[in-house]
């Protein structure tokens, strides 16, 4: 296989294992052509084709599907096709390419180690539609409909809409934070709309909580306050169970960098493991690979604590030198202390001083 073969099937093999089945879109963010915020902004309708915000152009992206899909045959995997629609007002087919046929694009690969039950509840799911979505904007904007603004935007007919235009401006928004509330007041309104906004840090669309009817709100409220004591008993119950699951991920994933940098000390591999494998934080040590304990996943967390406990990089950035600048200056630093770290054990590079190495 080409090396390019090969990132394809590794990022399919992670998904596959995560969740027993695999999508092209899995495999097209697996091998960095995708990122999430540009699926996100896809799945809202507000380009005409995935492939416009790709790396590659459409032919690239369907020669990687070409792979997945010999890779997935020789795999035994049970081909499924899924409708993709879009998250604005009109509900539209999504594309993934500008020209041609992308039916190969909406095939799920399935395993034949999935339970019936696994698999009904999974047809049952991807037949839904999938929520509305409005964008809190932080930009200045237009609406196609009537020229005028707003806080909210919603994408119809390929442009942004406010929420009048939309038919929408009598929902009222509930912030995020309170789950069983959010959840029954979405079931009890007859409209409601998931509402996201980018953060620009982590280079992502975030939910900022939903848009409902008033009446489902408050219907909402009683319910809640009818069973508050039951909800909170179950929460720290699960509460309990998360911190054991992330102790024993973020033990496993500090032997593994040790496996794979035998001369990093052992509480720095906890350090680096404790950082990335950080619950909710959007880290690398939180993605499905890093889970399985991806081999490139764990070096791009250990490559990430280098960079900025090794090397001049943040000093560098608060200097004003851009970023692309600033990691090709370090590119150098950070290769030598993981060369050191793979070679030996012992004592690391870092000479104490923060931001340089010796």
């Amino acid at each position: 296989m080409s090396r390019l073969e090969r990132r394809i099937v590794e990022a399919a093999e992670a998904a596959l294992a995560q969740r027993k089945f695999v999508t092209a879109v899995d495999v097209l963010t697996g091998i960095r052509w995708l990122h999430a915020r540009h699926v996100d902004t896809w799945r809202q309708g507000r380009v005409a084709a995935l492939e416009e915000l790709s790396a590659v152009d459409g032919a690239k992206m369907t020669d990687a599907v070409a792979v997945l899909r010999r890779w997935a045959l020789a795999k035994g995997l049970t081909p499924s096709e899924t409708a993709y629609v879009s998250g604005g007002r009109d509900r539209g087919e999504l594309r993934f390419v500008s020209a041609g046929d992308d039916s190969a694009f909406r095939v799920h690969w399935i395993s034949p180690d999935m339970s019936e039950t696994r698999r009904r509840q999974l047809a049952e799911r991807q037949s839904k539609a999938p929520d509305l979505v409005v964008v809190e904007s932080q930009q200045p904007w237009e609406c196609a409909g009537c020229g005028d603004t707003g806080p909210y935007m919603i994408t119809e007919n390929a442009g942004p809409h406010c929420l009048t235009c939309a038919d929408m401006d009598h929902l009222v928004f509930l912030p995020a934070g309170d789950a069983a509330l959010s959840r029954r007041a979405k079931k009890e309104s007859g409209l409601a709309a998931v509402v996201v906004r980018f953060n620009p840090r982590r280079r992502r669309y975030e939910r900022r909580g939903i848009l409902v009817e008033e009446a489902a709100r408050e219907r909402a409220e009683e319910q809640c306050l009818a069973d508050e004591e039951l909800r909170l008993r179950r929460r720290e119950r699960d509460r309990e169970r998360r911190a054991g699951e992330d102790v024993e991920f973020q033990a496993g994933m500090a032997r593994e960098i040790t496996r794979l940098f035998p001369g990093c000390p052992p509480e720095r591999a906890e350090e680096i493991a404790r950082h990335a494998g950080q619950r909710g934080s959007g880290r690398v040590g939180r993605t499905a690979a890093a889970k399985m304990f991806d081999e490139n996943a764990i070096t791009l967390a250990v490559v990430a604590s280098v960079r900025h406990l090794d090397t001049d990089y943040d000093r560098l950035l608060m200097s004003g030198v851009p970023r692309a600048e600033a990691r090709e200056r370090i590119r150098t630093a950070i290769d030598r202390v993981l060369g050191h770290w793979r070679a030996t054990v012992g004592a690391p590079l870092h000479n104490g001083s923060h931001g340089e190495v010796a």
